[in-house]
């Protein structure tokens, strides 16, 4: 009987925090910015992930993918250091820690994709493995990843959050995590404000009056599809003054997520 218990119990647990399903859920205007932007409901992107430097200093974002692994944009560099926490379960990080019971964890080791290109953008992703699990809660859970075939149209209204600045000029980044919805564009819409920069390896979205800027790099571009909220990008670049009429750039993660799976299977 107990042995049953403890398998329902696990079942349980493992339902209760799978991917993609947040406990809290999000409210989304549609008309949001994180430019200018509009708060996120208090722990509603649960996998949202916040790289700091050990004085708080909070450099890039990144999604939890399960309890042992994070993602993020490989241009973020983030090296295995004492200096450099990964911090999941926070919403504001000017709160004093016990306020929102996060945790604050290690990087054990970095993957970086072995075809990133600093000058061309390419292949914009790095994995973190963690020196100790994150606990799954309410508060923390994993996103899913695309998978290989899965399609994401034009048009279709996806979200990325951030703590990045509110305005390319601003002093700082936002306390509070921050929100926008986005339409996706086809690479050839994307090619009209970026030309021969756009490779098969990024994905576009934005342009529509909203967009992601610095401080939001690493961070998530989820589509929800079938209830079910899926990471389909990965932070990568854009304008240099956070133009809400110019698409910003995410790294694909359809295209990048067979290497996700090799590097998983092997470590």
């Amino acid at each position: 009987m107990a042995f049953l218990w403890l398998v329902s119990c696990l079942a349980f647990v493992s339902a209760a925090y799978g991917c993609g399903v947040p406990a809290i859920k999000p409210v989304i205007s549609g008309y949001a910015r994180i430019v200018n932007g509009e708060e996120a409901v208090p722990h509603s992107w649960p996998w949202q992930v916040s790289l700091q430097q050990s004085n708080g200093f909070h450099f890039c974002g990144g999604s939890l993918i399960n309890e042992n692994w994070v993602v993020t944009a490989a241009h973020c560099n983030v090296i295995v250091t004492s200096r450099r926490n990964v911090i999941v379960g926070e919403h504001d990080k000017g709160s004093a820690n016990t306020a929102e019971n996060i945790q604050s964890l290690k990087p054990a080791k970095v993957f970086t994709h072995p075809k990133w290109n600093p000058s061309t953008i390419n292949n914009d992703i790095s994995l973190i493995k963690l020196a100790t699990p994150a606990r799954l809660s309410t508060t923390v859970s994993p996103v899913c990843l695309a998978g290989t075939s899965d399609f994401f149209a034009p048009g279709m209204k996806c979200v990325t959050s951030g703590w990045g600045l509110l305005r390319y000029t601003a002093p700082n980044t936002p306390n509070k995590l921050q929100q926008a919805a986005l339409p996706l564009l086809s690479n050839e819409q994307c090619k009209t404000h970026w030309g021969s920069n756009i490779s098969e390896v990024m994905i576009c979205a934005g342009g529509a009056g909203a967009t992601s800027c610095m401080g939001d790099s690493g961070g998530p571009l989820v589509c929800e599809k079938d209830n079910v909220w899926t990471l389909v990008g990965i932070v990568s670049w854009g304008s240099s003054r956070c133009s809400t009429t110019t698409p910003a750039v995410y790294a694909r993660v359809t295209e990048l997520r067979s290497w996700v799976d090799q590097i998983l299977a092997a470590n």
